[in-house]
């Protein structure tokens, strides 16, 4: 089995309370914002920041995203990148910044990402398998697709509505422990999901992401000075990714995803065991994503995420192996692209000790899985307490 050696760490974090809408800011604004939040928290200077990761959807500059946004910080970075996997983009972001580290390229990176909601997003004028053979046929958004997922799963397996509507249930309420989620103080239970209005069937409202504005930052270093600075140094100690396609009449399952690789990759780098891992921070944007990721993860066979859900103990801080305990993207709200980079800051939160009233008692690894597209770009990360 190969092993990862750590060289790199996660030393500061950075987040902005989600919002539905921030007229008058611009997503610069809030991309420094949170980057400030980061570099502060690590006990950093922005003059020791010599690395820098961003993504693609930055509205005030369609190209050139890198060095606008380095210019925008005053900064004059020896690795400057970005990263377009979708919402995999964030966590893809954590183990090529420790790439880029190891390759002696940089001794620390800015992982940022973010966007506001004032202006509608640039539409791409380009060809493509999705728009030649999905969207002809009404496929045209994500709704519809993880809707034929979800479909797709369901008639092989034969799970009940009311398995995918507990994990919408279970999300909620994580999130009455998170002040900054967009659903603190609006919880749901299942009975609520199922009666809140159908949007593509099988999918109800409320097993459906809120879109909303919002950024997340990570500082990323050495293994060895992330032992000098500020907070207990949070190791990456394994990493895995796959893409399979990108529109879903191209995916070669509708049932189990690349994440069912990523994950088995970042798990053979620690050499643990996914009932090792303390707890799970699993990208979220429909219900049906997190049942895929629960069965392609190895907890149960396909079509037992309902049944292993309840042997868990749900989702919340008390469970076996916890979910999601900042509320998940279906409770604390999906910042766009920065979507995925919220369960890494949830994770690194866990791992500190720093999590309020949701905190975990057993807090040394976590399992980070993200997704882009529809189902088909794949980042999973193991992050832990000890090398």
């Amino acid at each position: 089995m190969r092993h990862l050696r750590p060289r790199a760490a996660i030393v500061g974090i950075g987040e902005l309370k989600p919002q539905r809408r921030t007229d008058g800011v611009t997503t610069m604004e809030l991309l420094m914002q949170v980057s400030a939040e980061a570099i502060a928290d690590a006990g950093l200077s922005l003059g020791e920041i010599d690395g820098l990761l961003v993504a693609p959807q930055v509205g005030e500059t369609p190209q050139h995203v890198p060095a606008t946004v380095a210019e925008y910080f005053g900064m004059q970075p020896s690795m400057c990148n970005m990263v377009d996997l979708g919402g995999a983009s964030g966590p893809g972001m954590i183990w090529r910044a420790a790439a880029a580290i190891a390759a002696g390229q940089c001794e620390t990176v800015l992982c940022v990402i973010g966007n506001h909601r004032n202006t509608p997003a640039p539409k791409s004028p380009n060809r493509n398998p999705a728009r030649e053979f999905d969207t002809p046929f009404g496929a045209s958004g994500a709704n519809t697709s993880y809707a034929l997922l979800m479909q797709a799963h369901m008639a092989a397996y034969g799970c009940a509505p009311e398995d995918y509507a507990a994990i919408a249930a279970g999300s909620r309420g994580n999130a009455q422990h998170n002040e900054m989620a967009i659903f603190y103080g609006q919880p749901a239970s299942v009975e609520e999901v199922l009666a809140s209005p159908m949007i593509a069937s099988p999918l109800h409202l409320f097993e459906i992401v809120m879109p909303v504005a919002g950024a997340d930052a990570v500082i990323v270093t050495t293994a060895a000075r992330a032992s000098t600075l500020r907070h207990p140094p949070v190791f990456l100690n394994g990493a895995g990714e796959k893409v399979t396609h990108r529109a879903v009449s191209q995916a070669p399952s509708l049932t189990s995803g690349p994440l069912k690789h990523a994950i088995a990759r970042a798990l053979e780098q620690s050499g643990m065991g996914i009932r090792e891992i303390d707890f799970l921070s699993l990208y979220d944007c429909y219900t049906i994503m997190v049942a895929t990721t629960i069965e392609d993860a190895g907890l149960c066979a396909p079509g037992q995420f309902g049944t292993w859900l309840r042997d868990n103990g749900g989702m919340s801080s008390d469970a076996r192996q916890p979910i999601n305990t900042h509320g998940g993207q279906l409770g604390f709200g999906q910042p766009d692209l920065a979507g995925g980079m919220t369960h890494v800051v949830e994770a690194v939160r866990q791992i500190r000790g720093t999590a309020t009233d949701r905190q975990i008692q057993n807090r040394k690894s976590a399992l980070i899985t993200s997704n882009g597209a529809t189902m088909s770009e794949a980042v999973a990360l193991i992050l832990g307490a000890d090398q």
